[in-house]
């Protein structure tokens, strides 16, 4: 008799943020533990997920959990995306630029963690406006989210794939 075992796939989970947060009640302060999580295959699929706990470990899980099931599936071009970008939450705003083969990853810590996730390793960003890091978070995915696909926006604006590519791809095909 064999035992049936569910496949998971394996995740890559970054911790963003622990942040002690504060609720004031009647008798002072309670304080807990809000954990900021980026959870992704590498492969195009990410998603984000907050945990709140009176414990670190618990608000941990709490927050992977969250984020495996917000998993959404981007847009990539090869390692970059397919077109410039921006993202904007409360007054966080982070602009994604594509970037050719062999640039890296030119971000700060919390989009660097959302694109590494994503499987994005040649972009550049900027992060403008607010530094809060849960927003950051939040506007990169919103502007990841905003990413369409080369082929399907070709077909729908009746065009050549080539005429939709990124710049520096264009004249490699030329």
């Amino acid at each position: 008799m064999t035992d049936y075992m569910e496949f998971e796939p394996e995740y890559d989970e970054r911790i963003v943020e622990i942040a002690r947060v504060a609720k004031v009640v009647k008798g002072g302060r309670r304080f807990a533990f809000r954990v900021t999580v980026v959870v992704g295959d590498n492969r195009g699929q990410v998603g984000i997920g907050v945990g709140k706990a009176n414990a670190v470990q618990d608000a941990m899980r709490k927050a992977v959990e969250r984020g495996r099931k917000n998993m959404h599936k981007i847009a990539l071009y090869d390692t970059t995306i397919p077109h410039e970008v921006i993202g904007k939450i409360g007054g966080a705003k982070v602009l994604l630029k594509p970037a050719s083969r062999g640039t890296g990853v030119i971000a700060g810590g919390g989009v660097r963690a959302v694109l590494e996730a994503a499987g994005i390793s040649d972009i550049l960003t900027k992060s403008l406006g607010s530094s809060n890091l849960l927003n950051v978070v939040k506007a990169t995915m919103l502007a990841l989210d905003q990413l369409k696909d080369p082929q399907s926006e070709a077909a729908r604006r009746g065009k050549n794939l080539a005429d939709v590519t990124p710049f520096w791809d264009r004249r490699k095909n030329a």
